[in-house]
């Protein structure tokens, strides 16, 4: 991997997207024919390249790279909206608005994220249930359309394109800027409360007690347990603080210092994790307050741990099981991968709301998700996902866009009835490797 060439977070599918780089606005439509003249099938914005599949990777394998493209436009730190542009990212973003009093009002699990790409993934967080998803606090996006020029869309301005770009994984237009409404808070911590339950009934219940209760809520679970402690795990939950300062958090360094040529991932290591993180906690309940970074972003204190997985890269399964079949399903699910023996570190339940996404094929639903990572492994993640997939199709579930890398047309299809209307708005000239995946081989795939 050369300085101009990148891969997807999860490094797979292994296509390197050769960069092409813009600072400016000025730039931008130099950029786009620049991408376009170097091979066919269409380019695609690309920030900081943590989706995780293959849905940031132009069909052409040539991107516009928009990470440079960082400028904050505007500021009202009275109302907490700014102006920004598509490459700035959360955490920059945090560093600003914090010590004003603001933050981010959704964020997802890492703050390496670009306001393009939360855009364009429509980024959900620990409190969907209470806030929904980053495209509601969207004010009004600009994008350049190959075909238009700029073109302004807010809810109520070409709203019918705003909503196709609000998770349309940015195949409407390159954005240039994102106007985005902050939320108050009044100090840099999180009232937390940590509970350990014992099996998958115990979550639900205590999902049922505590969500309405708290801002944000999540889950981490054994993804190998099996029979009654199938399931167990370390149920989270907290609200922003109204005691402390409003300072930014240290940096944390860490790195992943070797990139081995196998997956440190594997069932030995796994079990032994899983084992230990689940008991490191004595106590059922413990209560604490803890900075917004270790709360948040747990995982970003260790920069590159995609590395852990090998050479090989590794898949996020993520999915959403509306709340009448979550129950049964993510324990048949749970069941499937403890058979595999695979699966990750931290396997991921959290409880989605009924706020409606604003976006035609923004990912959550009124249900539960369930994530984890699975080191590459062709032949066993194949015949595991497909069982997976058969599950979450029958409890009319659906994958999230943002984290795949093997979905197929009919499951994306049926799951996201909206796609023609995106593809009608889709520029011509942008085009992924998932958007011909999962629209142009039909049905019939």
């Amino acid at each position: 991997m050369n300085a101009r060439t990148r891969l997807s977070w999860g490094r797979y599918p292994q296509h390197p997207q050769t960069v092409h780089p813009v600072q400016w606005p000025s730039e931008v439509e130099g950029a786009v024919a620049e991408a376009l003249a170097a091979a066919t099938g269409g380019t695609l914005a690309f920030g900081m390249g943590r989706s995780y599949g293959d849905s940031c990777m132009a069909a052409s394998d040539h991107v516009v790279a928009t990470a440079g493209f960082d400028r904050v436009l505007s500021a009202d730190w009275d109302t907490g909206t700014i102006v920004a542009q598509p490459g700035l990212t959360l955490g920059a973003l945090i560093d600003m608005a914090l010590p004003r009093g603001w933050f981010l009002p959704v964020t997802p699990g890492t703050k390496f994220v670009t306001l393009g790409g939360a855009v364009a993934n429509d980024v959900h967080g620990k409190n969907h249930h209470v806030t929904g998803t980053f495209g509601r606090h969207v004010k009004r996006l600009s994008l350049l359309r190959t075909d238009e020029g700029v073109v302004e869309c807010s809810p109520d301005v070409n709203a019918e394109l705003f909503e196709a770009t609000v998770g349309g994984l940015g195949l409407t237009g390159i954005v240039l800027s994102v106007e985005l409404q902050l939320r108050r808070v009044e100090s840099a911590y999180v009232d937390q409360c940590a509970i350990k339950f014992g099996g998958l009934d115990e979550f639900f219940a205590l999902s049922e007690e505590l969500d309405a209760r708290h801002e944000y809520a999540v889950a981490w679970v054994d993804c190998l347990a099996t029979g009654r402690h199938a399931g167990r795990g370390h149920y989270i939950v907290g609200n922003h603080a109204t005691d402390g300062r409003l300072q930014i958090a240290p940096p944390r360094p860490r790195s992943m210092p070797v990139d081995p040529p196998f997956s440190l991932v594997n069932g030995l290591t796994l079990k032994a994790f899983n084992t230990l993180y689940y008991h490191r906690q004595q106590t059922k309940r413990v209560t604490s307050v803890v900075g917004y970074d270790p709360f948040f972003y747990p995982l970003d204190g260790l920069l590159q741990w995609n590395r852990m997985y090998g050479r090989g890269g590794f898949q996020q399964y993520q999915c959403v099981i509306p709340h009448a079949n979550a129950r049964d399903a993510i324990r048949a699910m749970l069941a499937e991968i403890a058979r595999s023996g695979s699966g990750s570190f931290l396997a991921v339940l959290k409880r989605c709301g009924d706020i409606r996404s604003p976006g035609l094929l923004s990912f959550p639903l009124e249900g539960v998700s369930l994530a984890l990572d699975f080191a590459q492994r062709d032949t066993a993640n194949a015949t595991l996902f497909a069982r997976l997939d058969a599950l979450v199709d029958e409890a009319g579930g659906r994958l999230y866009p943002a984290k795949d890398a093997h979905m197929g047309a009919i499951h994306f299809q049926k799951a996201y009835p909206a796609w023609p209307r995106v593809e009608a708005l889709r520029d011509r000239h942008l085009q992924s490797r998932f958007w011909q995946r999962v629209t142009q081989r039909g049905l019939t795939s």
